[in-house]
C-alpha cells in the first residue's frame, strides 16, 4: 500500500482519487476551495462536476496543503492547467527532495510555451516530474469503466513504479520514456477537438469529423517531431487514442464548447455554458506559438485560433481548410517513376 495526494478536487482528481483507493492505497485529496472541502467532506461525492460517484468515508479531504504533503509516496498534481504553476509554487515549501509528482493535466503555457511537467520542475526543483496522460474522461474512470493510460518518468523503475500503483482490472496503464511527446499529445488533441465539436455544431457529418482527427494528428506529430518527441507516441495512448476519446465523446468539454460555437455562441459564452475549465482555449494560443516558433505548418491550429480570438466564423475557418493549396499526404514516400 501507498500513501498517495492528490491536489486538485475537480472531476478527474475526484476520480483518480477513488482509483487509488480502490487500488488499496492510502489516498489523501485536496483542494483549494474551502467551500469544496465541505461539500465533499458531507456529500462525498463532487454533485456539481462527478455526480453520482461517491466517496468512501475513510478517505481524507483536506484544504490544509502541508498536511496533503506531509511525505507521500507520490503527489498527484491534478489542478486545470491554468493553475498549475501557482500550485506548484505552493506545494514547493512542502516538497522533499525527489518527491514523485505526477501531473494529470493538459495544457502548455501561453507565455512561457513551456509544457507543464517543465513549469513543475522549475517551480520545485526537488521533484521527480512524471505524467499520466490518455484517452480517460474522469465520468466514465469514476465509473469503473474500462480504461487505459500511459505513465511517463525520466526513469524506467519510476514509471513502472506508478505503472503499478495506478493499475487496476478496469485501469490499464502502459510506460514510455517520451515525456514531451505525452504531453504534446495530450495537450494539442483538445484545440483540434474545439474544431472537431465546432463541425458538430455546424451539422457536418462523420466524413467531416474524420478529417479533422487524421489531419489533426498529423499536424501534432510534425510540430512533437520536430521539437524532439517521438513519432510512436503519437500513434499511441496519449496521442491518436485521447485525440478521438476528445472529439468524439460526449464527456469532452472541449468538444461540447466547440459545438455551442458552431451553433452560434461567442467562445465566453460556450465556457460560460460549459462550467469548467476548457484546456483547448488556454492552448490554443500556445499552440500557435509553438508553431511559428518551430516553423511547423498547423492549419487547424491556425484556424481554430481565428475562430477564437479574431471574430472568424466557423464556417468560413472550415471552407478555408478545405480550399487551401494542393498537398501530397506523405511527402516522404516516393513515386515509383522517380526513384
Amino acid at each position: 500500500m501507498a500513501k498517495i495526494s492528490v491536489l486538485g478536487a475537480g472531476s478527474w482528481g475526484t476520480a483518480l482519487s477513488l482509483l487509488l483507493h480502490s487500488n488499496g492505497h492510502e489516498v489523501v485529496l485536496w483542494s483549494a476551495l474551502e467551500d469544496e472541502v465541505r461539500m465533499l467532506r458531507e456529500k462525498r461525492e463532487h454533485e456539481s462536476k462527478l455526480p453520482g460517484v461517491k466517496l468512501p468515508e475513510s478517505m481524507e479531504i483536506t484544504a490544509d496543503l502541508e498536511t496533503c504533503l506531509r511525505d507521500p509516496d507520490a503527489a498527484v498534481l491534478a489542478v486545470p492547467s491554468p493553475f498549475t504553476r501557482s500550485t506548484a509554487k505552493r506545494m514547493a515549501p512542502f516538497v522533499r527532495k525527489g518527491q514523485i509528482i505526477v501531473n494529470v493535466a493538459k495544457g502548455v503555457e501561453e507565455a512561457t510555451l513551456m509544457t507543464l511537467s517543465e513549469i513543475i520542475q522549475q517551480e520545485i526543483p526537488e521533484g521527480n516530474v512524471c505524467v499520466l496522460s490518455g484517452p480517460s474522461h474522469a465520468e466514465e474512470v469514476g465509473r469503473g469503466l474500462p480504461t487505459t493510460c500511459v505513465v511517463s518518468a525520466r526513469d524506467r523503475k519510476t514509471a513502472e513504479y506508478l505503472q503499478g500503483i495506478f493499475m487496476s482490472p478496469v485501469f490499464r496503464v502502459y510506460t514510455t520514456p517520451d515525456t514531451l511527446g505525452v504531453e504534446l499529445g495530450g495537450t494539442l488533441k483538445n484545440v483540434v477537438a474545439l474544431a472537431a465539436g465546432t463541425a458538430d455544431g455546424l451539422g457536418y457529418g462523420d466524413n467531416t469529423k474524420a478529417a479533422l482527427i487524421t489531419r489533426g494528428i498529423a499536424e501534432i506529430a510534425r510540430l512533437g517531431i520536430k521539437m524532439g518527441a517521438r513519432a510512436e507516441t503519437f500513434y499511441g495512448l496519449s496521442g491518436i487514442g485521447d485525440l478521438i476519446v476528445t472529439c468524439a465523446s460526449v464527456h469532452s468539454r472541449n468538444r461540447k464548447a466547440g459545438y455551442l460555437m458552431g451553433k452560434g455562441c461567442t467562445m465566453e459564452q460556450a465556457m460560460a455554458e460549459v462550467k469548467m475549465v476548457v484546456e483547448g482555449v488556454y492552448s490554443a494560443k500556445a499552440a500557435k506559438g509553438l508553431a511559428e516558433k518551430y516553423d511547423v505548418e498547423m492549419p487547424i491550429v491556425e484556424e481554430v485560433n481565428r475562430v477564437l480570438f479574431e471574430g472568424k466564423s466557423p464556417s468560413e475557418a472550415v471552407m478555408d481548410l478545405m480550399l487551401r493549396d494542393k498537398k501530397v499526404e506523405t511527402p516522404d514516400l516516393p513515386w515509383a517513376d522517380e526513384k
